[in-house]
């Protein structure tokens, strides 16, 4: 670090001037970000992809079905609708209600609209579309891709929302802070950078890999409340050396004490995010590619360009005073941590029963995948959607693709026989509705009728065209109806059972059951290996960073409950229905993702708070006394900096995608509870039952001073 202090101090006017050609260059990359993403994230290269891609390119199956919802149009509008529809020569194929009855009826009828080519992103054709449909009443286009262009909409309005309501109360929060406009506008400046930067960095990679719009959300949400966070801690004690020394002095102190622990908390969120790499599926990929590159790029702006910004300003960092920040402020915090430790024990069981009673709805929690639930009810893509599968009751059968694989092919006799035994062996199942083969869909009962019937040419002309549609080489295609929702552990089971099974052909099962129990089991297989490492990891960086092994146990075991208590809370609010909302369920990836992102951040503050007690007791060894002057000394800024994380991601409360709402919320509980009853209440009363014991290492002999045993 007095490397970097020496670095940054003789060289602070070039930072500067890279830092401002960097984000400019950034920023011109930045603003493509929002056209490159698609999807909601949740896919994986696995079987249900691999089959649907085999349907698709071998079986011509549409590679991607929308609807058109009509909702009492006559129809004379429905015929005018899909024929102006078919003009524009984006559809491949449109099934009309009018042709067909299951998608008819007077009240509500659906159009499917198929597209034979894979295409990433039909925002375009979805913009086509409505166009053509025009502003009709009662004329929606809704499905896959209208949700997912309606998504992004969405998230790009929720994350200026977010901005317009947490930025300026963030602002407020810092000029209490600091009493000065320039020394509060210094660190929303630095998060600009950071999140710039980042966005400009993905733009980069979003031409080389597939990016879910959920990033537009989280990698500002975190990056501004990491960047100014940072800033907090590093401002805050660049102050306090500048009392005592010259500007270069006072700076160069500030990256060797506040840097060293900025770097460490970094280094606690980078895991945590590292670790969601574990889990192959494309949003927490995104997220921790993205949090990965917002963390790096936060680090990296507080240690080298806000010191550089200090250095330039000089004491015109207190330029602007509108609020006189209280000398006092420390004094009263000492008498408050003074008033913990006096009563340790009567402290640990309150702030413990406190927390027990939040975490236990938690056992209660219900997780799905997150589908058109996650738009507001006022969106007509999900109003139609919801309204169709409410009429035709689509939600509760699912469908699914198994292709079946012989190496002697299926045209033969034995083929065909094995063909009728494996229809045979899925419509016995119990949750079969029906299986589709050339059988049922010709109406011939046995392999030995088809094959008599091939050997009148009339009926050979019909049926080849139908054995090619179900078998192509080796590879038969068997369209399945479950009597269970794709969504439904019902079917998930199935399908499952069904990809495990020993039979005498290789089967391979696609459909949204199978989609959605790969996520699940992909989720849960890999939670365990994810928990463990961000879990070790944190616990050899807080051994290294404080020469201790029992803070770094406390540390864990107080996030790990403080993150239970969360869920709990989340549960209360969301799947409940409280705070005038709808009872519903916890997106699929809340709990992961929270945990992850909230274990890191939250070591922020612990590596504030048991770094400033570790420099108190290495000079006096007294750990009462380390531990108030600690408290003192950084309670003001962690509560700051809480205050500013909590307002940055609560704000995301007020927006409309519900897995960032919750997202925002998650974070902003789970920060609260860190920053109050755990880092106000459970480690200061913790430090004093525990003593001199806090700072021992095995192996280490002798007292304890200036950070070593000796």
């Amino acid at each position: 670090m007095r490397l970097l202090a020496r670095l940054v101090t003789s060289a602070h006017k070039y930072i500067m001037a890279f830092w401002i050609l960097f984000v400019i260059v950034m920023a011109i990359f930045a603003v493509r970000l929002p056209s490159l993403l698609a999807g909601d994230g949740f896919r994986m290269d696995a079987e249900h992809e691999q089959v649907m891609k085999m349907a698709s390119d071998t079986f011509e199956l549409p590679a991607e079905t929308m609807f058109v919802v009509f909702d009492h149009v006559p129809d004379e509008a429905i015929e005018s609708t899909l024929s102006r529809i078919n003009k524009l020569n984006v559809v491949s194929e449109i099934d009309s209600p009018l042709d067909h009855e299951t998608q008819y009826s007077k009240e509500v009828s659906y159009a499917l609209l198929h597209f034979n080519e894979p295409e990433k992103d039909r925002a375009d054709v979805v913009t086509l579309i409505r166009e053509a449909i025009g502003d009709k009443k009662g004329v929606t286009l809704t499905g896959q891709s209208a949700i997912t262009k309606d998504i992004n909409t969405a998230s790009q309005r929720d994350l200026m929302k977010a901005e317009a309501i947490g930025l300026p109360i963030a602002i407020i929060v810092l000029l209490f802070a600091f009493g000065s406009v320039a020394a509060s506008l210094v660190p929303l400046f630095v998060g600009i950078a950071t999140v710039v930067s980042a966005f400009g960095i993905l733009s980069l990679l979003g031409g080389q890999m597939d990016l879910s719009i959920f990033v537009l959300n989280i990698v500002p949400m975190l990056g501004l409340a990491l960047s100014i966070d940072f800033s907090l801690l590093f401002i805050s004690r660049y102050r306090e050396e500048r009392k005592k020394s010259e500007i270069m002095e006072a700076v160069a102190t500030t990256i060797r004490t506040a840097g060293r622990s900025v770097i460490f908390s970094a280094f606690c969120v980078f895991i945590g995010l590292g670790a969601l790499l574990l889990i192959r599926v494309e949003i927490f990929q995104n997220i921790a590619l993205g949090g990965m590159i917002i963390v790096g790029m936060a680090v990296l702006s507080s240690i080298t360009l806000l010191p550089s910004i200090l250095i330039l300003l000089g004491d015109r960092i207190n330029k602007g005073q509108i609020l006189k920040v209280k000398e006092n402020g420390a004094n009263r915090w000492r008498q408050f941590a003074k008033g913990v430790i006096k009563r340790p024990i009567l402290i640990t069981i309150i702030a413990l029963v406190l927390l027990g009673t939040a975490l236990i709805p938690a056992k209660n929690m219900e997780l799905t995948i997150p589908q058109i639930d996650s738009l507001p009810t006022s969106y007509d893509t999900r109003s139609s959607y919801e309204l169709m599968d409410e009429t035709f009751g689509l939600g509760d059968q699912s469908s699914v693709y198994v292709i079946a694989e012989r190496k002697e092919g299926w045209s033969d006799t034995n083929g065909l026989e094995s063909m009728k035994q494996l229809e045979d062996e899925l419509t016995s199942d119990p949750l079969v509705d029906s299986a589709t083969t050339i059988y049922s869909a010709s109406g011939i009962a046995s392999p030995a009728e088809w094959e008599q019937a091939l050997q009148v040419p009339e009926m050979k002309a019909q049926l080849a065209p139908l054995l090619d549609s179900f078998v192509q080489g080796k590879q038969l295609l068997i369209p399945v109806t479950l009597t269970a929702g794709g969504t439904s552990d019902e079917a998930q089971d199935w399908v499952r059972d069904w990809s495990t099974r020993n039979t005498e052909w290789n089967l391979l099962i696609g459909g949204q059951p199978k989609f959605n129990q790969e996520i699940f089991d992909e989720i849960f297989d890999n939670l365990l290996s994810v928990l463990l490492l961000i879990v070790i990891s944190t616990m050899i960086i807080l051994m290294i960073a404080f020469r201790s092994i029992l803070i770094p146990i406390k540390a864990i075991l107080m996030n790990i409950i403080g993150l239970s208590a969360t869920f709990g809370i989340l549960v209360y609010i969301f799947q409940y229905g409280h705070f005038g909302l709808h009872p519903g369920t916890i997106a699929l990836i809340i709990p992961v993702i929270i945990f992850s992102l909230v274990f890191g951040l939250s070591m922020d503050y612990e590596v504030f708070l048991i770094s400033r007690m570790q420099e108190e007791y290495a000079n006096t060894l007294d750990n009462d006394h380390s531990t108030v002057e600690g408290l003192a000394a950084t309670s003001k800024i962690i509560t700051s900096a809480a205050l500013i994380m909590i307002v940055l991601t609560g704000a995301f409360a007020f927006t409309d995608v519900m897995p960032v709402k919750q997202i925002g919320v998650g974070i902003a509980i789970a920060v609260a509870i860190d920053a109050t009853i755990i880092r106000l209440l459970l480690v200061p009363s913790l430090m004093k039952l525990f003593g001199k014991w806090n700072w021992w290492l095995p192996f280490r002999k002798g007292p304890y001073k200036a950070g070593n045993w000796h």
